[in-house]
């Protein structure tokens, strides 16, 4: 992982209010999910992770956050928020 990006998680984290687990961060190009795509993705460059979360208000909180910390891809699932500082322009998408 690099560590600007895990420095910004810890802010992330500090500013949401409240512990969070990361169930995804840095892979390896061999790593099933990534080795099923063409290039490699931001995981693989260690600017990449998913934060689990429990509930609605939780969610909110951490994709409000990360939105406002500038953090340009945030993707939305049911069990968790994948974050990254990709550098592009920001996107936004639904699993």
């Amino acid at each position: 992982m690099q560590h600007s990006f895990v420095e910004r998680l810890d802010i992330l984290r500090h500013r949401c209010g409240f512990p969070f687990t990361i169930t995804s961060g840095y892979r390896d190009k061999s790593h099933p999910v990534e080795a099923s795509k063409a290039k490699g993705g931001r995981h693989t460059q260690g600017i990449a992770a998913d934060i689990a979360v429990t509930n609605s208000v939780e969610r909110y909180i951490i994709i409000n956050t990360a939105m406002r910390m500038g953090f340009n891809g945030i993707g939305i699932a049911g069990n968790f928020i994948h974050v990254d500082d990709r550098n592009t322009a920001p996107v936004l998408w639904v699993y």
